[in-house]
Protein backbone atom coordinates (compact mmCIF):
# COMPACT_ATOMS: atom_id res chain seq x y z
CA UNK A 1 0.00 0.00 0.00
CA UNK A 2 1.46 3.57 -1.41
CA UNK A 3 0.52 7.00 0.33
CA UNK A 4 -1.55 7.81 -1.59
CA UNK A 5 -3.99 4.45 -1.32
CA UNK A 6 -6.11 4.64 1.11
CA UNK A 7 -6.04 2.68 4.00
CA UNK A 8 -9.65 2.38 4.20
CA UNK A 9 -12.63 3.55 1.74
CA UNK A 10 -16.57 3.05 1.81
CA UNK A 11 -18.34 3.12 -1.38
CA UNK A 12 -22.19 4.12 -1.24
CA UNK A 13 -22.96 2.50 2.16
CA UNK A 14 -26.91 2.02 2.60
CA UNK A 15 -27.39 -0.19 5.91
CA UNK A 16 -31.49 -0.32 6.76
CA UNK A 17 -32.71 -1.82 9.95
CA UNK A 18 -36.33 -2.65 10.65
CA UNK A 19 -37.92 -1.66 14.29
CA UNK A 20 -41.50 -3.35 14.84
CA UNK A 21 -43.41 -3.10 11.19
CA UNK A 22 -40.71 0.69 10.39
CA UNK A 23 -37.70 -0.01 8.03
CA UNK A 24 -35.24 2.65 8.88
CA UNK A 25 -32.49 3.99 6.58
CA UNK A 26 -29.25 5.01 9.29
CA UNK A 27 -26.87 5.09 6.06
CA UNK A 28 -28.24 5.78 2.81
CA UNK A 29 -25.48 5.40 0.08
CA UNK A 30 -22.29 6.72 1.91
CA UNK A 31 -18.98 7.03 1.01
CA UNK A 32 -15.92 7.91 2.76
CA UNK A 33 -11.85 7.75 2.24
CA UNK A 34 -9.36 7.95 4.87
CA UNK A 35 -5.99 7.70 3.67
CA UNK A 36 -3.24 6.45 5.81
CA UNK A 37 -1.97 8.50 9.11
CA UNK A 38 -5.37 10.25 9.34
CA UNK A 39 -7.38 11.58 12.63
CA UNK A 40 -10.71 11.54 11.63
CA UNK A 41 -13.88 12.87 13.69
CA UNK A 42 -17.30 11.45 12.78
CA UNK A 43 -20.23 13.90 13.86
CA UNK A 44 -23.85 14.31 14.27
CA UNK A 45 -27.03 14.00 16.87
CA UNK A 46 -28.04 10.52 17.73
CA UNK A 47 -29.25 8.60 15.02
CA UNK A 48 -27.55 10.28 12.38
CA UNK A 49 -25.64 7.23 11.56
CA UNK A 50 -22.49 8.00 12.72
CA UNK A 51 -21.60 4.81 14.81
CA UNK A 52 -23.41 2.66 12.33
CA UNK A 53 -20.83 4.07 9.87
CA UNK A 54 -17.90 3.05 12.29
CA UNK A 55 -19.59 -0.58 13.11
CA UNK A 56 -19.09 -1.15 9.17
CA UNK A 57 -15.97 0.12 8.81
CA UNK A 58 -14.55 -2.13 11.77
CA UNK A 59 -16.34 -5.14 10.08
CA UNK A 60 -18.36 -5.51 13.10
CA UNK A 61 -22.08 -5.10 11.06
CA UNK A 62 -21.83 -5.69 7.07
CA UNK A 63 -24.60 -3.28 4.85
CA UNK A 64 -27.09 -4.04 2.94
CA UNK A 65 -24.99 -2.68 -0.02
CA UNK A 66 -21.69 -0.97 -0.65
CA UNK A 67 -18.68 -1.90 0.16
CA UNK A 68 -15.89 -1.48 2.88
CA UNK A 69 -12.06 -1.62 1.62
CA UNK A 70 -9.03 -1.99 3.89
CA UNK A 71 -5.91 -2.18 2.93
CA UNK A 72 -7.71 -3.06 -0.37
CA UNK A 73 -9.58 -5.95 0.71
CA UNK A 74 -13.36 -5.70 0.50
CA UNK A 75 -14.66 -6.72 3.97
CA UNK A 76 -17.87 -6.06 3.62
CA UNK A 77 -19.05 -9.22 3.76
CA UNK A 78 -16.97 -11.43 5.59
CA UNK A 79 -17.86 -14.24 7.41
CA UNK A 80 -18.23 -14.11 11.07
CA UNK A 81 -15.30 -16.41 12.02
CA UNK A 82 -13.17 -13.88 9.37
CA UNK A 83 -14.37 -10.56 10.30
CA UNK A 84 -13.41 -11.54 14.08
CA UNK A 85 -9.68 -12.36 12.44
CA UNK A 86 -9.85 -9.18 11.24
CA UNK A 87 -10.69 -7.18 13.96
CA UNK A 88 -8.31 -9.34 16.38
CA UNK A 89 -4.98 -7.91 14.21
CA UNK A 90 -5.39 -5.00 11.85
CA UNK A 91 -8.42 -2.77 13.49
CA UNK A 92 -8.46 -1.95 17.15
CA UNK A 93 -11.75 -0.60 19.15
CA UNK A 94 -12.58 1.45 21.56
CA UNK A 95 -16.11 1.46 23.07
CA UNK A 96 -17.72 4.54 25.64
CA UNK A 97 -18.42 1.35 28.10
CA UNK A 98 -15.07 0.23 28.50
CA UNK A 99 -15.74 -3.49 28.29
CA UNK A 100 -12.82 -4.95 29.89
CA UNK A 101 -12.57 -8.40 31.89
CA UNK A 102 -13.53 -7.82 35.15
CA UNK A 103 -12.05 -10.43 36.45
CA UNK A 104 -9.01 -10.40 35.09
CA UNK A 105 -6.19 -7.75 35.87
CA UNK A 106 -5.45 -4.46 33.44
CA UNK A 107 -2.60 -6.62 32.32
CA UNK A 108 -4.39 -9.83 31.55
CA UNK A 109 -6.93 -7.37 29.81
CA UNK A 110 -4.43 -6.24 27.53
CA UNK A 111 -2.65 -9.14 27.11
CA UNK A 112 -5.93 -10.84 26.29
CA UNK A 113 -6.09 -9.99 22.19
CA UNK A 114 -2.56 -11.09 22.05
CA UNK A 115 -3.13 -14.63 23.33
CA UNK A 116 -6.25 -15.23 21.06
CA UNK A 117 -3.60 -14.22 18.22
CA UNK A 118 -1.21 -16.90 19.87
CA UNK A 119 1.50 -14.82 20.88
CA UNK A 120 3.90 -16.64 23.65
CA UNK A 121 3.48 -15.69 26.98
CA UNK A 122 6.81 -13.61 27.50
CA UNK A 123 6.29 -11.76 24.13
CA UNK A 124 2.45 -10.64 25.14
CA UNK A 125 3.32 -10.10 28.65
CA UNK A 126 6.15 -7.91 27.56
CA UNK A 127 4.80 -5.74 25.43
CA UNK A 128 1.23 -5.26 27.93
CA UNK A 129 3.62 -4.24 30.06
CA UNK A 130 5.10 -1.44 27.47
CA UNK A 131 1.36 -0.28 26.79
CA UNK A 132 0.33 0.02 29.65
CA UNK A 133 3.31 2.35 30.64
CA UNK A 134 2.42 3.92 27.35
CA UNK A 135 -1.02 5.55 28.98
CA UNK A 136 0.28 6.04 31.86
CA UNK A 137 -0.43 3.15 33.68
CA UNK A 138 2.43 1.37 34.74
CA UNK A 139 1.67 1.13 38.47
CA UNK A 140 -1.27 0.08 37.63
CA UNK A 141 -0.80 -3.56 36.13
CA UNK A 142 -2.15 -5.43 38.97
CA UNK A 143 -5.21 -3.73 39.42
CA UNK A 144 -8.83 -4.93 38.58
CA UNK A 145 -11.67 -2.65 36.52
CA UNK A 146 -13.42 -2.28 39.69
CA UNK A 147 -10.03 -1.07 41.11
CA UNK A 148 -9.81 1.75 38.38
CA UNK A 149 -11.53 4.94 37.81
CA UNK A 150 -13.87 5.75 34.34
CA UNK A 151 -10.87 7.10 32.70
CA UNK A 152 -8.15 4.64 33.62
CA UNK A 153 -10.21 1.80 32.25
CA UNK A 154 -10.47 3.39 29.15
CA UNK A 155 -6.92 3.58 29.12
CA UNK A 156 -6.75 -0.11 29.50
CA UNK A 157 -9.38 -0.36 26.92
CA UNK A 158 -6.95 1.82 24.22
CA UNK A 159 -4.06 -0.45 25.53
CA UNK A 160 -5.93 -3.36 24.82
CA UNK A 161 -6.96 -1.90 21.45
CA UNK A 162 -3.10 -1.30 20.23
CA UNK A 163 -1.87 -4.92 21.51
CA UNK A 164 -2.05 -6.25 18.07
CA UNK A 165 -0.21 -3.31 16.29
CA UNK A 166 -3.72 -2.62 14.28
CA UNK A 167 -3.39 -0.38 11.29
CA UNK A 168 -6.46 1.50 12.03
CA UNK A 169 -7.85 2.30 15.69
CA UNK A 170 -12.11 3.11 15.69
CA UNK A 171 -13.30 5.04 19.06
CA UNK A 172 -17.06 5.09 19.48
CA UNK A 173 -17.46 7.64 21.93
CA UNK A 174 -14.82 7.01 23.74
CA UNK A 175 -15.48 10.00 26.13
CA UNK A 176 -18.91 9.52 26.54
CA UNK A 177 -18.43 8.11 30.28
CA UNK A 178 -15.73 10.46 31.48
CA UNK A 179 -15.72 13.71 33.04
CA UNK A 180 -14.64 16.65 31.16
CA UNK A 181 -10.98 16.12 32.40
CA UNK A 182 -10.45 12.88 32.02
CA UNK A 183 -12.04 12.92 28.67
CA UNK A 184 -9.16 15.56 27.17
CA UNK A 185 -6.62 13.45 28.56
CA UNK A 186 -7.86 10.47 26.41
CA UNK A 187 -8.46 12.68 23.54
CA UNK A 188 -4.53 13.75 24.17
CA UNK A 189 -3.62 10.47 23.97
CA UNK A 190 -5.28 10.23 20.91
CA UNK A 191 -3.67 12.45 18.84
CA UNK A 192 -0.38 11.03 20.68
CA UNK A 193 -1.25 7.93 18.55
CA UNK A 194 -1.71 9.45 15.74
CA UNK A 195 1.49 11.35 16.05
CA UNK A 196 3.09 8.28 15.95
CA UNK A 197 1.47 7.18 12.62
CA UNK A 198 -1.45 5.52 13.70
CA UNK A 199 -4.69 6.06 11.40
CA UNK A 200 -7.32 7.06 13.68
CA UNK A 201 -11.42 7.44 13.37
CA UNK A 202 -13.17 8.73 15.86
CA UNK A 203 -16.92 8.69 16.78
CA UNK A 204 -18.98 11.47 18.79
CA UNK A 205 -21.96 13.67 19.20
CA UNK A 206 -19.55 16.95 20.51
CA UNK A 207 -18.35 18.60 17.65
CA UNK A 208 -15.92 21.00 19.92
CA UNK A 209 -14.40 17.60 20.86
CA UNK A 210 -14.34 16.83 17.26
CA UNK A 211 -11.82 19.79 16.66
CA UNK A 212 -9.25 17.37 17.92
CA UNK A 213 -9.21 15.57 15.17
CA UNK A 214 -7.62 16.64 11.75
CA UNK A 215 -10.85 16.48 10.13
CA UNK A 216 -13.89 16.21 10.23
CA UNK A 217 -16.90 14.55 8.84
CA UNK A 218 -20.48 15.35 9.74
CA UNK A 219 -23.54 12.91 9.43
CA UNK A 220 -27.46 13.80 9.30
CA UNK A 221 -30.45 11.47 8.52
CA UNK A 222 -27.47 8.74 7.71
CA UNK A 223 -25.85 10.80 5.06
CA UNK A 224 -22.23 12.95 5.24
CA UNK A 225 -23.77 16.43 4.68
CA UNK A 226 -19.89 18.06 4.99
CA UNK A 227 -16.08 16.71 5.06
CA UNK A 228 -14.16 19.53 6.72
CA UNK A 229 -10.40 19.69 7.45
CA UNK A 230 -9.50 21.48 10.63
CA UNK A 231 -6.60 24.15 10.40
CA UNK A 232 -5.49 23.84 14.18
CA UNK A 233 -6.72 21.12 15.44
CA UNK A 234 -7.17 21.70 19.26
CA UNK A 235 -4.93 19.97 21.89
Amino acid sequence: MTATTPLIEARNLVRRYRTGATDVAALRGVSLTIMPGEFVAIVGASGSGKSTMLHLLGAVDAPDSGQVLLEGRDISQLSDADATRLRLLRIGLVFQRFYLMPTLSALENVELPMAEAGASTTVRRERAKSLLSFVGLGERTDHRPSQLSGGEQQRVAVARALANKPALLLADEPTGELDAATGAALIALLQQLNRDGLTCVLVTHDAALARSAQRVVTMRDGQIVSDERVAEPVA
